[in-house]
This record gives C-alpha cells, structure tokens and sequence, in this order.
C-alpha cells in the first residue's frame, strides 16, 4: 500500500464522516463538501492503485 491509498482512503473516510455531520445539522453546504472530499479521495486511491499496478509490473 503506499502514500497515496492511505490518503485517498483517509480523504474518502473523512468526507463521510463530514456528509454525516452535514446531514446531522441540516447543511447542503457541508454535505456537498464531504460528498467533494470523497471523490477526491476515491480519486487518490485510484491513483495510488495504478502505481501500485506499474510498481509490480517493473518487479517482474
């Protein structure tokens, strides 16, 4: 696993835990942004995966 899976993962944990708190208090605002952060995060991992991908591949 490296830097940019855990960071997506974080951002996208995050995020939900923001969309909840928004929902909780009654604001699109914060909802939207957790929903954003998500993304991004998702976003990251997918990165973080494809590296992972070419990193194996170069080991062979």
């Amino acid at each position: 696993m490296n830097k940019d899976q855990v960071k997506g993962k974080a951002k996208d944990i995050g995020g939900k835990i923001q969309e909840g708190v928004g929902k909780v208090v009654g604001s699109n605002k914060q909802q939207a942004e957790g929903l954003e952060k998500q993304v991004e995060g998702k976003l990251q991992q997918k990165v973080g995966d494809a590296k992972e991908v070419v990193k194996d591949r170069g080991n062979r």
